[in-house]
């Protein structure tokens, strides 16, 4: 992910904001608030010819020393690309990147009506530790209510 894609990565991510299925979020941040919350090098797209169709990124659990070696993930694809595998190919660099890259563990927290994410990331050796109920509220289309998440985990080799 450079620079460059800045436009498409945002607009996938505005996108998956204004479903209401992946982040409490109400807007895509700015290029650099998003690349100041990523880790260098845990940062991939998914391209065809012509666009991005997704991007997946890693962000830090904790500034903590002691928990250095724990990332957020985080995998976006467009509406339009979405049962073609390019989730499966960002979350698979990703973990790739992880294992590589000396990061200990990973964790996804996904909205439980989000089922194809959690079988996703099951597919790559997460598995769920529990549900965060009411973990904070969604304000989405003019509502705000409490909003359970699944929080997964994978430990790299």
């Amino acid at each position: 992910m450079r620079p460059e894609h800045a436009s498409e990565v945002l607009a996938i991510y505005q996108a998956g904001v204004d479903e209401g299925k992946a982040t409490f979020e109400t807007a895509a941040p700015t290029w650099e608030k998003f690349t100041a919350g990523r880790l260098p090098g845990h940062r991939f797209v998914a391209r065809d010819a012509e666009r991005v169709l997704g991007w997946a990124a890693l962000s830090p659990y904790s500034a903590r020393p002691v928990y250095a070696g724990v990332a957020e993930v985080s995998v976006y694809v467009h509406p339009d690309a979405r049962g073609r595998g390019v989730g499966r190919a960002l979350l698979g660099a990703l973990v790739d990147s992880a294992d590589q890259g000396g990061l200990w563990t990973l964790q996804a927290g996904i909205f439980p009506e989000n089922t194809a994410s959690i079988r996703l990331h099951e597919g790559f050796g997460f598995r769920t530790v529990g549900v965060r109920e009411r973990l904070g509220r969604h304000d989405f289309e003019g509502r705000s209510s409490w909003r359970d998440v699944v929080l997964m985990e994978r430990r790299c080799p």
